[in-house]
């Protein structure tokens, strides 16, 4: 819930009689905040005019929490402040560089024009429980159906029509249960966006992404968007890029078609999802096609459909390409798995331990380039 003004209705206000002390005002209620002075942000925040309120209530890890309800609930007065948000020190310093991305259901390739390129996949570190998850929800199932048996027919099917559902203790034990594991991974998620969108400002400032449907994506790749959510890193990246006071530029991949465009020839030439390698009859690449896409953003001027690159930009650039290919290939092969879009194929003792092997061609110096495509890939 929010206000529209903090002079009426639900408003924050602070009592000089009591120091430093703040009180939400609703009615006839009067609820004191508890305010940690000694946060930075806090003190930045407080610094500005309040111009309204906002009421929110979020999950904790269950009902013993500190100031948490019998659901399981907290309550957190959210004020709506005049000025610009705060900037931590870590974080002031942004580079100078243009970057391109290329975003995907699972990776993302980084190429600015100076610095070190990279791919790499969103979140990598998050590890959710499916197990555990799975054993939470048949559980919530099970007592769900114990507790309206009246609910559902003799085959088992939820009856149509309005149903009164009960609610066991047990049961709202166990989606507090289910509900703080979620909690928890989409804490550590926002958390590891954060930190990729503060790597790719202290390269450069001055972005360049392609326009993405996200929406259209969870049809076709939901499980992936689900749990990289790569949506939810361009609005934070967005943010971050208006804080700091550089600029994201969104292209149309429509217009542009760069995953199709040959800088060497200026050919277009369509190729399939599963196709994850550019190659060019008049002899540009073998190149990753991500790493090859967020490097013609890089070179792509604001309204212009065809990067400015140059047959010197391209010889500056391709070593820097191939080392970042060099580099998950070595890891490929020690064994770490990698998503089926990077192109690339475990060879060794893991590919003997039964780690999936991708059959796209690195650069000739690793495989002969007449090894065909992966079937099946997306990105």
């Amino acid at each position: 819930m929010e206000g529209k003004r903090n002079d009426v209705g639900m408003r924050f206000v602070f009592d000089p009689n009591a120091g430093d002390g703040g009180f939400l005002v609703w009615n006839k209620e009067v609820i004191p905040a508890i305010i940690d002075w000694l946060d930075p942000v806090v003190q930045h925040g407080l610094g500005h005019k309040i111009k309204y309120v906002r009421l929110i209530r979020r999950k904790a890890s269950g009902p013993q929490a500190q100031g948490a309800d019998q659901d399981g609930n907290r309550y957190f007065v959210q004020l709506v402040l005049e000025g610009h948000a705060c900037l931590k020190k870590k974080h002031e310093q942004t580079g100078s560089d243009t970057v391109g991305l290329d975003i995907g259901p699972q990776t993302l390739a980084i190429v600015p024009r100076e610095a070190k390129a990279d791919l790499v996949t969103f979140c990598s570190e998050l590890a959710p429980n499916a197990k555990k998850k799975r054993r939470l929800q048949r559980k919530m199932e099970r007592q769900r159906r114990a507790n309206n048996p009246d609910n559902y027919d003799e085959k088992g099917r939820v009856k149509k029509g309005k149903k009164r559902w009960k609610e066991s203790k047990r049961y709202k034990a166990t989606r507090r249960q289910h509900a703080n594991a979620e909690r928890r991974l989409s804490a550590h998620r926002k958390s590891l966006h954060g930190k990729l969108a503060h790597d790719i400002l202290k390269l450069g400032n001055t972005i360049h992404i392609e326009k993405t449907s996200f929406k259209g994506w969870q049809k076709q790749y939901g499980k992936s968007m689900g749990l990289r959510a790569p949506g939810m890193f361009a609005a934070h990246l967005a943010r971050r890029v208006a804080k700091t006071g550089g600029t994201l530029t969104e292209v149309s991949a429509f217009k542009t078609k760069l995953s199709q465009y040959c800088h060497h020839c200026g050919r277009y030439v369509k190729k399939p999802r599963s196709q994850r390698w550019h190659r060019c009859s008049c002899g540009c690449g073998p190149v990753q096609r991500d790493l090859y896409s967020a490097f013609l953003l890089a070179y792509l001027e604001p309204e212009q459909i065809i990067p400015s690159v140059t047959q010197s930009i391209w010889e500056g650039a391709e070593p820097r390409l191939r080392a970042v290919i060099e580099g998950l290939q070595q890891r490929a092969n020690e064994g770490q798995t990698l998503p089926r879009s990077m192109g690339l194929s475990a060879s060794g003792k893991a590919a003997r331990a039964g780690v999936r092997r991708l059959e796209s061609p690195p650069y000739p110096q690793l495989e002969p380039a007449d090894s065909h495509e992966p079937a099946g890939s997306v990105g």
